[in-house]
């Protein structure tokens, strides 16, 4: 085993603490500090899943789990092949925590609480000899000639001979002001996982209308998502949309925010399907109103507002209803143009891409192939996934590979 060594973690989040925990297992001899800039440790686990904590998704074949990643994909298979789904539920478990999963996939601690999460990672670190520090603030990183770290923090100069970085999201300027001291170009930051707002009228008079299977796309572009939907106070928002936000996260900076979502309420029926549905309901209901006639498994409320869009009187009949109608209804089932003109950063998620260039990490140790001594972990590296628990599986495995690398060099 190597000679014992200081090791620095800054950044008391999911990943710093799976990387503090693994090294000090690893290698008992090391001292190991994390250091939070805020008051309590793990914030974003606590906040996760709406307090329950989404620790990861049942997705464990390495291969597809890497696809679920908008940055980071290739970077991720090998990684995912030496810790993966399956390594994070066992590691959970054998710690006391047992993980259910969900009918989508995704995966919380059988408890429903993030508490269980934060008491065991806390917990394990402590019975690491891990030493936790809050509100430490790291305001300036400096490599030293004759090897190893200053860390700059208030009032105080602290050192070390190996760091690992991860503080999150590449989002603050000082954390981009830390990489360029420590010889890294990150790649500029912007957000990933946020709905959409949608200024129409008709739409804000929907909030909570939900959808559980909708094909939203944006013209002129790649992007194509199919999910649930929730139609929000200001917009929509749901899992399709987050998907979108995510893989979209660059295409949709670069268009200020400000573009056209198309949106198909019934994906599984083609145009010509929905308007002969249509049509028949002139001859089975003809007596019927049609807005009190909803169709397709289109919530009564969204019903209506497409049969005004139509321009199909409330009282009008399925028996008055005109061909011409008709097709124009089931083009709006098939195609309805929303103008998006802002987004609200998901709160639970509040991820961002960019960070660490993935060319400048050897991802079999998560050490800096530019400075000696240096390692990454979590959202700092220019990684982000898809909601539903990738984010959390991507923190768990490059802190435990990070860990263990400290532990061995």
């Amino acid at each position: 085993m190597a000679d014992p060594k200081t090791i620095a973690i800054v950044g008391g989040g999911a990943a710093g603490f799976f990387a503090a925990i693994s090294c000090a297992e690893a290698n008992p001899s090391n001292q190991i500090t994390i250091y939070e800039q805020g008051a309590q440790f793990l914030t974003k686990v606590r906040i996760s899943g709406g307090g329950r904590c989404n620790v990861t998704h049942a997705c464990f074949e390495p291969r597809r789990l890497s696809e679920q990643y908008p940055r980071g994909e290739r970077a991720l298979i090998a990684p995912f092949h030496t810790f993966s789904t399956t390594d994070t539920v066992a590691w959970f478990e054998s710690r006391g925590v047992k993980i259910k999963t969900e009918a989508d996939g995704r995966m919380f601690p059988i408890t429903d609480s993030s508490k269980t999460i934060v008491d065991c990672l806390v917990s394990a670190a402590a019975k690491a000899g891990v030493r936790m520090l809050t509100r430490k603030h790291v305001e300036a990183i400096a490599v030293r000639p004759q090897g190893g770290f200053e860390l700059q923090c208030t009032n105080e100069t602290l050192a070390c001979d190996r760091l690992l970085v991860s503080t999150g999201g590449c989002r603050a300027l000082g954390s981009g002001q830390i990489l360029a001291a420590l010889g890294h170009r990150p790649v500029s930051p912007v957000p990933s996982l946020f709905s959409f707002h949608v200024g129409a009228p008709w739409l804000q008079s929907l909030p909570g209308v939900s959808l559980g299977d909708v094909q939203v796309s944006v013209p002129n572009t790649h992007l194509r998502e199919r999910g649930p939907i929730l139609i929000t106070h200001n917009g929509v928002s749901g899992p399709v949309i987050l998907r979108l936000s995510a893989w979209g996260a660059r295409v949709l900076h670069d268009l200020e925010y400000r573009f056209v979502i198309r949106i198909n309420w019934s994906p599984d029926f083609l145009e010509e399907e929905l308007r002969l549905d249509l049509n028949k309901q002139r001859e089975i209901h003809p007596s019927r109103r049609v807005v009190n006639t909803p169709l397709f498994g289109v919530p009564a409320r969204l019903w209506q507002q497409l049969a005004q869009l139509a321009q199909i009187a409330p009282e009008a009949t399925w028996g008055h209803l005109s061909r011409k109608q008709a097709h124009v209804f089931a083009a709006l089932f098939h195609q309805t143009d929303l103008a998006v003109d802002g987004k609200s950063l998901n709160k639970e998620e509040f991820v961002t891409c960019g960070g660490v260039n993935l060319r400048e990490v050897d991802f079999k140790t998560m050490k800096s192939r530019i400075t000696p001594g240096l390692y990454f972990a979590g959202e700092i590296l220019d990684i982000d996934g898809i909601t539903g628990g990738f984010n959390f599986q991507a923190a768990w495995t490059t802190g435990w590979i990070a860990g263990n690398a400290m532990a061995r060099s």
